[in-house]
């Protein structure tokens, strides 16, 4: 069949569906289960619901009257045999229907103003690729699998380069004309294909003749669209290549750690190597976890100051805590609250909420509780009106000096004595350089700078970089790149005490990026991958002990490289490009 004659029969189809719906007339297509029902779905499950619920709630009511007269239960009133017979009525349909609702959603997922993907499966036999794209969705009508039978086998030759978009059959052509003249949302693709695959093909293709710029370089094929659908990327038409490379053994706390880092900053792996050699040397380093709680403070307003301070003090009362524990855990069986703190500006009033996670990073999750509480909250203060869910007390991604003294996520101290010997010939400096160069720069430096959380060399570098590898969010690294570094000499001056301090290190081991197949090579690397069974938020706590301590090894060697004068000549020999790369030698 050609195309002008596909064209007509689509025409011809589009002719029947307005002459049925002009006559109130349904096609066989439209015809649904509820079709047979004296009132709407929605209407008939209600009135069941309804019923059910009052019956049971009536029997209840007089079954106990019963009990407290002492009345034999099997003598029934005609009311309570009414009862029973209504009650079965309404079990025997919410039984037989209950799921009518959510196979009506899955049938009306196409509506009449989307394009009819089966219908032009079965016009265009030249389909190529795009029958069998049909063919792998969820469920397949008859008509769709007779399109997958009928539909020519792709050609053998191969479909794309890692770098181009691969070759388009002709519905594709199609969809890519809908997506550009804009009759077809570009967002809805993946929906409406049911391959999220193709989606990416067929938008990525439409982006490309509507910007007139070509996305060649930009890698296409071998990821999973699938796993990221919904929780990680809206609209992909692509993804970046990031190289990861490892540090280590990192020794902490008895246990060897190889750290994996994303990073493009050359010279960035080797330091931190570098550092991890020269902890390892020393005996290793030490860890402890000071606090773990995830934030979210909402905004409140009320009609006057003195109005916000009653519920200021009506949150913060210790008597009170106990209800609103109850409340705000009902959201998780991981989150727990544990406190609440209460600022005011004039009459708004932000409540700020600190809650266990368990191995998630938290956000959504404390964000579900804090709405709770201010559900229940408003039965007692009706006249509270809910500005936003985050008031930015919280506070999310911004440098703030809450985060940098109460603590956000995960709040971590590491530390290490280097030996006199370690430090002059793995570092190539000596104690007191170190010493001095940590105070004039990290210190005062960053005093001078008027440095919010930001006492150290370079811990935004570390952490950045082990949060794109493991999955973490990346503009966490504000808050959670929160470092002073300290050090200094003992042991009558011969050997060195570095430790930095985190208040703020914010990550988990499951949802967001954390289950993609990447991220999560990286977590099983580390031995923190998903959630822990035997103590739930262990693993996330561990992850970040081990990031501080992949800090302390950064500090440590940017710092000794900087006092032995070292920086520039690293950074021209491992941060500038080189076409013989295996003429470069690996650093001690």
């Amino acid at each position: 069949m050609d195309k002008a004659a596909g064209e007509t029969l689509k025409q011809y189809h589009r002719q029947r569906h307005h002459h049925n719906d002009h006559h109130n007339l349904p096609t066989p297509t439209s015809l649904k289960a509820s079709d047979a029902l004296p009132l709407p779905l929605y209407l008939t499950n209600g009135l069941f619901f309804g019923l059910f619920f009052s019956v049971a709630y009536f029997l209840l009511h007089r079954w106990r009257e019963k009990i407290r007269n002492s009345t034999p239960l099997h003598i029934l009133t005609f009311p309570e045999i009414a009862g029973i017979v209504c009650l079965s009525a309404s079990v025997v349909y919410l039984l037989g229907f209950f799921g009518i609702g959510i196979a009506q959603s899955l049938i009306s997922r196409g509506s009449q103003d989307s394009w009819d993907v089966e219908e032009d499966h079965m016009m265009e036999k030249k389909g190529g690729l795009c029958a069998a794209e049909i063919c792998s969705g969820p469920a397949k009508s008859p008509a769709a699998s007779l399109a997958c039978t009928l539909a020519p086998v792709p050609s053998a030759r191969a479909v794309s380069t890692m770098f181009q978009t691969p070759l388009l059959g002709s519905d594709d052509e199609e969809v890519i004309k809908g997506v550009v003249s804009g009759d077809i949302p570009s967002y809805s693709l993946e929906s409406k294909l049911a391959d999220c695959k193709r989606a990416a093909v067929i938008r990525r293709e439409a982006l490309q003749r509507m910007t007139g710029r070509s996305l060649e370089g930009l890698p296409l094929e071998g990821f999973d669209y699938e796993s990221i659908l919904g929780q990680c990327c809206e609209m992909p038409v692509g993804y970046v290549q990031i190289p990861v490379g490892v540090a280590g053994p990192l020794l902490l706390d008895g246990k060897e750690y190889t750290v994996p880092m994303a990073t493009t900053e050359g010279c960035l792996v080797a330091s931190t190597n570098r550092g991890c050699k020269a902890i390892y040397a020393s005996g290793g380093a030490s860890s402890v976890l000071l606090r773990d709680g995830m934030t979210r403070a909402p905004v409140v307003r009320f009609g006057t100051a003195k109005r916000a301070a009653e519920l200021k003090f009506f949150t913060e009362d210790p008597a009170n805590f106990d209800t609103l524990g109850v409340v705000f855990n009902r959201s998780s069986r991981f989150g727990r609250l544990q406190n609440i703190k209460c600022t005011i500006a004039g009459k708004n009033l932000y409540m700020r909420f600190s809650c266990s996670t368990g191995d998630a990073m938290g956000m959504n999750m404390v964000s579900k509780g804090v709405q709770n509480v201010l559900d229940y909250l408003q039965t007692d203060f009706p006249d509270m009106e809910i500005i936003g869910i985050s008031g930015n007390f919280c506070s999310d991604k911004k440098p703030a000096a809450v985060n940098w003294i109460e603590g956000r996520g995960k709040s971590v101290v590491c530390e290490a004595i280097m030996k006199e010997e370690v430090v002059r010939k793995v570092l190539k400096t000596n104690v007191a350089t170190l010493v001095e160069l940590n105070m004039l720069k990290n210190l005062t430096g960053s005093a001078m700078a008027g440095a919010l959380g930001g006492f150290n060399a370079h811990a935004s570098n570390i952490v950045t970089a082990v949060y794109i590898a493991t999955g973490q969010d990346p503009a966490q690294n504000v808050e959670s790149s929160h470092c002073i570094t300290m050090m200094e000499a003992v042991n009558g001056g011969k050997d060195l005490h570095i430790s930095v301090t985190m208040p703020s290190i914010e990550v988990g081991t499951v949802g967001g990026g954390t289950q993609l197949a990447s991220q999560s090579a990286c977590l099983n690397l580390l031995g923190v991958k998903g959630a822990s069974k035997d103590s739930p938020g262990s693993n996330s706590r561990l992850l970040s002990t081990i990031i501080a301590g992949s800090v302390l090894a950064g500090e440590l060697s940017l710092m000794s490289a900087i006092a032995a004068g070292q920086l520039i000549k690293s950074h021209m020999k491992y941060n500038r490009s080189s076409k013989d790369v295996s003429e470069i030698a690996p650093s001690n």
